[in-house]
């Protein structure tokens, strides 16, 4: 079925960052250029398939979630099986490909849970694993959230510390630090030679701090307005990359925002779409009670609660988490900005891709691309689920 040339007909495709009437063609896991089928091969599809006038749309990118279903990564039992479960379970909401996010943990821990989550090809399994979010310890202790201080770290060796500390970086894709950390440029400048994505976060930096991050390479902020600086007309932290004037103009700071409604004041959301529309990403950071009831659950070295539709550290008001899912996170992003469908469905495909330098094959619908999309109708509800041209999620009707 794989080599079997398909066509998708009777559908809304985004492209080019707009939705438009056109076939979709795809072969061998890859989307195709149909002018090479018609003048230089001459030949007609395999399969047909009406998709009843759906938008199909790139499927989503997640990079920070901590679990999902019940599992939670940085806990050291059962560490396959619950990305495995995680991995499935995300195929019902359009996510195709995501970053298991590990939060600050015992050093233990690290050596254990690294060295389990390895990056692979998604399937009817489940999702494309694109390699680990380490999300701390290398963070400040004052703006710790979920994290348990106890485990915070400084780079008291540089990069030494952070060798000694995971034990291993060969999954690692993307790894939070706050930028005011001493010795924080020179671990920043090694990560990036090793292709690992560097994000400014959980910190107390100033935007000078995180000017001077980004010039040694960082380029993505952990969710944004959340465990950082407020805002502040003298001096804007972190926030105020969006607006920096000492950022190249050949390069785009990215920034992921939780939008479930909670995290995030609708308004803050607004704010940062108009601001810097063009580093924008959706995030769910999403914890082990993604999808199940109210009680308690785990993140990490912590038991937490869910109330009331919010996740919080067990016996405390402190937010540690969404439940929210993707799918979800864009509805809300959507109605929250009055962005275009295109953009709400980019925010959460392509731009995570650019994040990662991937947008050549995840997160676009370009041909040559891999074949991992979504259907969906005009509510923007998942109707279907594909990866490298085979479905494996569709909505019972």
């Amino acid at each position: 079925m794989a080599f079997k040339l398909k066509q998708f007909t009777n559908c809304r495709i985004l492209r080019d960052h707009k939705i438009q009437k056109e076939d979709l063609w795809i072969r061998n896991g890859k989307i195709i250029n149909p002018e090479k089928i018609f003048f230089d091969e001459k030949t007609i599809a395999d399969i047909q398939i009406d998709c009843k006038n759906a938008i199909i749309a790139p499927g989503f990118i997640e990079l920070q979630m901590n679990g999902g279903f019940g599992y939670d990564f940085s806990y050291s039992e059962d560490t396959e099986k619950g990305v495995n479960t995680v991995a499935k379970g995300l195929l019902s909401h359009g996510v195709t490909s995501f970053c298991p996010t590990i939060v600050t943990s015992p050093q233990e821990i690290y050596h254990k849970v690294l060295r389990k989550i390895k990056k692979r090809c998604g399937n009817a399994d489940g999702a494309n694993v694109l390699g680990i979010h380490v999300e701390g310890p290398f963070i400040n202790v004052e703006k710790k959230g979920a994290h348990p201080p106890q485990y915070i770290k400084n780079f008291i060796m540089g990069f030494e510390t952070v060798m000694e500390t995971y034990g291993t970086l060969d999954d690692v894709k993307i790894m939070t630090l706050a930028p005011e950390l001493a010795s924080s440029c020179d671990v920043i400048e090694k990560l990036v030679a090793r292709d690992i994505v560097v994000s400014v976060g959980h910190s107390m930096a100033d935007l000078r701090h995180g000017e001077a991050a980004v010039s040694c390479g960082a380029s993505f902020i952990t969710h944004l307005f959340n465990a950082m600086l407020p805002f502040h007309h003298r001096d804007p932290g972190l926030v105020g990359l969006l607006a920096s004037n000492n950022i190249p103009p050949e390069k785009t700071v990215y920034f992921g925002i939780i939008s479930d409604g909670t995290h995030t004041h609708l308004a803050a959301l607004r704010i940062a779409y108009r601001t810097h529309p063009n580093g924008l990403v959706l995030v769910t950071d999403a914890i082990s009670a993604m999808g199940l009831e109210e009680g308690k659950h785990r993140i990490g070295q912590f038991e937490v609660e869910i109330r009331e539709g919010k996740a919080f550290v067990a016996g405390t008001n402190t937010l540690c988490g969404s439940i929210a899912t993707m799918n979800e996170c864009v509805k809300i992003f959507k109605n929250a900005t009055g962005c275009s469908v295109e953009y709400a469905l980019e925010a959460a495909s392509l731009h995570p891709a650019k994040v990662l330098g991937m947008s050549d094959k995840k997160g676009t619908l370009n041909f040559e691309a891999d074949a991992d999309f979504i259907l969906l109708n005009d509510d923007l509800d998942v109707l279907e689920t594909w990866i490298s041209g085979e479905r494996v999620y569709f909505k019972p009707t």
